[in-house]
């Protein structure tokens, strides 16, 4: 019996390690996932255990090319993004995958911004508001460089966590548009190069060459002759389906832990449209920028909703059956109840506050009016002057039945619709080793899409 030809994905979570196989048309045929415990780096921070993750790859993969039922054709990558790996000469790591929340020592970001400019003026250049900690992997480079220059003279090549995955295979260093432009502090998107502190500080001669998530190097592996893919940042994986599938200009709101509201079409990305801090950029597969908002909507969500339950005594899952209420929804909009989140203080509720509610659903469409009126200010940076018919939604939150809804009444002039797929980003990172134009229906067979209907809120 032949083998069935497939396409072999990686696709790293920071929880979650997802191995998938995919046919010829996209269908998973496959799927195997593990969850490996955090180490700690040499300052007691939690890190990525990145030998156990190496070598569940390589089991993984091994196992796959020796079996009877799978031939390996192409293989790719994609993961979180701000996160590097440092080679020496030879072309091994120097340091542990450092974890992007550890935080940038103080004196080391003011002596950043004393050299190279404003707070305001970098996050306006670089779409990358600066977090005070390695979510902009530019300032891992940095931060190394002037805290451990031995170690940082030791460097070879510095690549993100994608095209290192890759490089384990191709044995080629590269470095991709995705990882390099998602809020990295290192692209310059006014001049669509490196920024000039870059140059100025010599980063750019550890960072290898650039080539878009296109890219791919023939490699015969145990024999077989096998497609690698150079890898691709995981925002810009997920988005890549809707793009090959529909070509009118839409929003992509990708909800879970973090919300990220993806405008693939503002071509000409206004640096004056929102205020500093606020200005984020991706980039798709070409090069050409993102604009994105992103929004701490399942975090905060989640310890606002535990609060919630313990006040009023339900179980921790009580809110899963919840179901939005017209009527309720109407009359909460006209009181003047007391706010659940405060503003300087997102994640605690004082009891007096919800001492205001009569019933846990009272208070949880109160929360959740809340939250997407915040989401609803992040989507619209998104969006700026770019003219958009669609949203699609996916991730944790489509099975919200309040927030579809609500999402849908603040923007009653766009066909809302909700995708659900297991795949997550691994399906783009297959779909960029070919490029095929998607059929329309794609979605709706593939990601379970479904319109939400328009309706009308009437008072009672």
């Amino acid at each position: 019996m032949s083998k069935q030809k497939v396409t072999a994905v990686f696709d790293i979570g920071k929880t979650n390690k997802k191995f998938f196989l995919f046919d010829e048309a996209y269908n998973q045929v496959f799927k195997s996932y593990c969850s490996i415990p955090e180490i700690e780096d040499e300052d007691g921070f939690p890190t990525e255990n990145l030998t156990a993750l190496e070598a569940w790859i390589q089991t993984s993969f091994e196992h796959t090319i020796k079996s009877s039922e799978y031939e390996i054709s192409s293989i790719n990558f994609s993961s979180y993004g701000a996160s590097l790996v440092h080679l020496d000469e030879h072309g091994k790591p120097l340091t542990p995958l450092y974890n992007y929340l550890k935080p940038v020592p103080e004196d080391i970001l003011e002596e950043f911004y004393s050299a190279h400019g404003s707070r305001e003026s970098l996050e306006r250049s670089t779409g990358s508001p600066i977090t005070g900690d390695l979510l902009n992997s530019g300032l891992q480079l940095y931060w190394l460089k002037k805290a451990n220059r031995q170690l940082f003279s030791k460097i070879k090549w510095s690549l993100h966590l994608p095209q290192y995955l890759s490089y384990k295979f191709s044995g080629e260093v590269c470095s991709e548009y995705t990882s390099i432009g998602c809020h990295t502090l290192l692209w310059d998107y006014r001049k669509d190069d490196y920024h000039d502190w870059v140059y100025y500080e010599s980063i750019d001669k550890i960072l290898p060459p650039n080539v878009d998530a296109k890219h791919t190097l023939q490699r015969k592996i145990h024999g077989q002759p096998i497609q690698v893919g150079t890898g691709i940042h995981d925002s810009s994986s997920a988005l890549l389906p809707y793009l090959l599938t529909d070509s009118k200009p839409f929003l992509l709101l990708s909800t879970g832990t973090w919300s990220i509201a993806l405008n693939a079409f503002a071509n000409k990305v206004s640096h004056d449209e929102g205020s500093a801090g606020e200005d984020l950029f991706y980039m798709r597969i070409d090069g050409k920028p993102v604009k994105a908002s992103r929004y701490f909507l399942g975090d905060t969500y989640n310890k606002l909703v535990n609060q919630l339950s313990e006040h009023f005594g339900k179980s921790k899952t009580f809110h899963k059956q919840i179901k939005f209420d017209a009527a309720l929804f109407l009359r909460l909009k006209q009181q003047e109840l007391s706010h659940i989140i405060v503003e300087h203080n997102m994640d605690v509720i004082t009891a007096s506050t919800l001492d205001s509610f009569s019933s846990f659903e009272e208070a949880y469409h109160q929360l959740m009016i809340e939250l997407v009126s915040l989401q609803t200010e992040a989507i619209k940076r998104a969006i700026g002057s770019t003219v958009i018919e669609r949203m699609y939604i996916d991730g944790g939150f489509v099975d919200n039945d309040i927030f579809i809804k609500l999402i849908a009444i603040q923007f009653p002039e766009l066909k809302v619709c909700t995708t659900q797929s297991p795949l997550g980003s691994a399906l783009g990172a297959a779909m960029v080793l070919d490029q095929q134009q998607l059929p329309e229906n794609f979605l709706t067979k593939h990601y379970k899409m479904k319109v939400l209907e328009p309706f009308e809120l009437v008072n009672p």
